[in-house]
């Protein structure tokens, strides 16, 4: 009976349950599942609700990108015609549409209510098995997410299948890029892909022209420029992706819904722009607390834990991650949470906490490894290589990294491995095995010069620097601080000169290894990378030079809030009473104070009192032989 009165309802109730349900799934379920119930809801609500429609494919093109399905995600992303900005530049192929190509010239571009071959309910193309490649749109296939990636030899649409890479057209565009064969996917945007979960208004009078309702041209334009910008940067075409996107992240100057928010952070970091992306994720989480839209706060907190680290700065992303973790749980968002353990594990993988590093991992494998989740498991296993190349075990985390960067049907997350390629050429490099590096390097420099990750040109010079003879690898060192310099973040800075103070300590060169070595204390300190900073020092000490700073036993690591909460804690005071002294959050004063006690290297209030207090009667002993 249930199932009579569901096929008697109209279809815009039935997609309205179908869009509802996918967007649950998407945050709890398996997100091939979701994938598609919002398809089914899409075709759905096509013709009544296009506005609808529209938002609920973005959010299917979400599940795929969520699954590391990159031709799901780009065949999703071509569900009806996108008209192209008049500005836009001319790409190769013929100039008006046909059986193969929507309105905006592009392939594979449908309408959502016609008829296609092979097409799902309603019209809504349902995407094929491919040979040897798992859809993640598939529920009947559990999808194990180190599977859920385009294989080698895999056609997306738009793509010519090279073997190992997929060509983009038009590419070359790409200043300093000319390489062909390579997939510029944007992998710096670690969460670009997530767009899907937040509900746009519905613009009334929106209905497309005679012989069915095309969705493109009747969604809301936010919907319709997130989605013409992310299938353009996918295909590589950042000329094209740009200016739509730069419209979405320009359009929450002016609005303050929190889906338009939201919409605008995820493509500034599709873009890149990590500047935009912290700044339109912290007004999202505002204007979601103040909206009451609670389900969307965990969403908000993970684009901005994303934003963090990707500045480089690990403490705040933990901050926003923490946060995330606890309302993602409360929401029943399991998928959500997953993404934040990810980031979790990433900012720990910095610290000396191997056993933080592996609790998050376990735990966003665990719900990765249920619902198909390739992107978080992907984050996951790079922090937990993270962890073992900081604490000196090069063989185990370039044996981990390996099997998310090497090419073969295990790769990671089509846009996140690329992110671990420096971590993996530094473990290859240190364990003696420079000739796995090779191809992935190639790959990297392409990553590199397509421009959208301000890290990654210092990042290759690094690279070239470890594979590279003597009398080449001091100018390539040289040549990537310099490039750090220009992109900022302290932990990639500080790695750099802390391979490269190693370098120069082994080529008997003391005194300016001293420097490199120091210099990268001081970064290490900076942005709280313990188990990093324990090299640097290491490396001092076997220089015969007492590291300066920032050192276990002193208080000059910690930052002035620290400090301030080390005095109060020191004192007797309780976390309660010092964060009504300091008009602060008891949350903040319990994770600032376990960043004392990691600084530090101590393990009670006590030590930390008798800490403060020698430090205190030496600066005081210093000062009264200093007026002697």
């Amino acid at each position: 009976l249930a199932a009579a009165r569901d096929c008697a309802a109209p279809a815009v109730v039935r997609g309205r349950a179908e869009r509802v349900r996918g967007l649950a799934e998407l945050r709890d379920g398996p997100v091939g599942d979701a994938h598609q119930s919002l398809l089914l809801a899409a075709s759905l609500l096509a013709e009544d609700a296009p506005a609808e429609a529209a938002s609920a494919a973005l959010a299917a093109a979400d599940a795929a990108w969520a699954a590391g399905d990159l031709s799901s995600c780009l065949a999703t992303l071509s569900l009806g015609p996108a008209p192209v900005p008049p500005d836009a530049p001319a790409l190769p192929g013929p100039a008006a549409p046909d059986a193969a190509t929507g309105a905006d010239g592009l392939p594979g571009a449908v309408d959502l209510a016609g008829a296609v071959d092979g097409a799902g309910p309603g019209g809504v193309p349902v995407p094929t098995d491919q040979p040897g490649h798992r859809h993640a749109a598939d529920p009947r296939q559990a999808v194990d997410p180190r599977q859920a990636v385009v294989p080698r030899h895999a056609t997306a649409p738009g793509h010519a299948a090279v073997p190992g890479h997929a060509a983009v057209p038009g590419h070359a565009t790409v200043p300093g890029h000319a390489t062909p064969g390579y997939a510029a996917v944007p992998s710096a945007v670690l969460a670009g892909g997530r767009t899907g979960g937040a509900t746009p208004r519905t613009d009334a009078g929106a209905r497309g022209g005679p012989g069915g309702t095309r969705v493109c041209g009747a969604v809301p334009d936010p919907v319709r420029d997130h989605r013409v910008g992310m299938r353009a940067l996918l295909e590589g075409r950042l000329d094209r992706a740009a200016p739509s996107l730069g419209q979405v992240v320009e359009r929450a100057r002016t609005d303050d819904r929190p889906e338009t928010l939201l919409r605008a952070a995820s493509a500034a970091l599709l873009l890149g722009n990590v500047d935009a992306a912290r700044r339109a994720g912290a007004r999202a989480l505002a204007a979601t607390r103040q909206s009451g839209s609670e389900a969307l706060v965990p969403q908000a907190l993970e684009y901005l834990a994303y934003a963090e680290l990707r500045a480089g700065r690990h403490p705040q992303a933990r901050a926003h991650a923490e946060e995330g973790l606890r309302t993602a749980l409360r929401a029943g968002q399991r998928n959500t949470a997953a993404h934040h353990q990810a980031v979790l594990a990433l900012a720990a993988s910095i610290e000396d906490e191997p056993a933080a590093v592996a609790r998050h991992v376990t735990a966003a494998l665990a719900t990765a490894r249920r619902h198909g989740l390739a992107q978080a498991a992907t984050l996951a296993e790079w922090a937990a290589a993270r962890a073992d190349l900081g604490r000196g075990r090069p063989q185990d985390a370039a044996d981990r990294l390996g099997l998310l960067v090497l090419p073969g049907p295990g790769r990671g997350h089509f846009a996140v491995w690329r992110l671990a390629v420096p971590c993996f050429v530094e473990a290859a490099a240190l364990a003696g095995r420079p000739d796995d590096t090779h191809e992935v390097l190639t790959d990297f420099a392409g990553w590199a010069a397509f421009g959208a990750d301000p890290q990654a040109a210092a990042q290759l010079a690094r690279c070239h620097a470890l594979l590279a003879p003597p009398d080449r690898a001091d100018d390539l060192y040289r040549r990537a601080l310099a490039r750090h310099d220009e992109a900022g973040g302290d932990f990639e800075r500080a790695r750099t000169a802390l391979l490269y103070g190693k370098w120069l300590r082994r080529r008997r060169r003391p005194r300016e290894a001293r420097g490199r070595l120091g210099t990268a204390l001081a970064g290490f300190d900076r942005c709280g990378a313990g188990v990093w900073a324990a090299q640097a020092r290491a490396e001092l000490r076997a220089l015969g030079a007492a590291p300066q700073g920032g050192g276990a036993g002193t208080l000059t690591g910690l930052t002035p809030q620290q400090l301030r909460i080390a005095r109060h804690v020191a004192e007797g005071a309780t976390n309660r009473e010092v964060a009504l002294t300091l008009a602060v959050s008891t949350r903040t004063v319990d994770y600032h104070l376990r960043k004392v006690f990691a600084v530090l290297g101590v393990r009670s209030r006590l030590e930390l009192a008798r800490m403060v207090e020698h430090a205190d009667r030496t600066r005081g002993d210093r000062r009264a032989g200093d007026r002697m």
